[in-house]
């Protein structure tokens, strides 16, 4: 699994970072029987003038292709947010994935049930 953090127009924490990766627990987990290879990509863009700031999370795995964005005055809450909506598309995505399984083969005997 390959992690990338993002800092634009700004320099990285440690303290931001190590949140991150704390947050980034759950899709690992949600992911950890998804095979390789698996791309995170964080992008920080803090907003200097105005407190504006946005982050976007893309993730690229064979069976997921994904990207989610979030804006909003306090980073950590935006960061949370986005990592939240993403945990929250990938559970509506498997769970379509495994809808669309069962259904495979059954469609005939719902024809002939009409």
């Amino acid at each position: 699994m390959n992690i990338q953090i993002t800092f634009q127009n700004c320099d990285s924490s440690p303290v931001m970072e190590k949140h991150i990766n704390e947050q980034l627990k759950k899709i690992i987990h949600f992911l950890e029987h998804e095979r390789d290879p698996i791309y995170i990509e964080l992008i920080i863009m803090p907003g200097h003038i105005h407190a504006h700031n946005r982050v976007e999370f893309l993730l690229k795995s064979p069976h997921y292709d994904l990207v989610t964005h979030e804006e909003g005055p306090k980073i950590y809450k935006v960061l949370d947010d986005v990592i939240d909506a993403m945990y929250a598309r990938l559970r509506k995505e498997k769970d379509r994935h495994v809808e669309n399984r069962k259904m495979v083969g059954r469609h005939d005997e719902f024809k002939k049930q009409r």
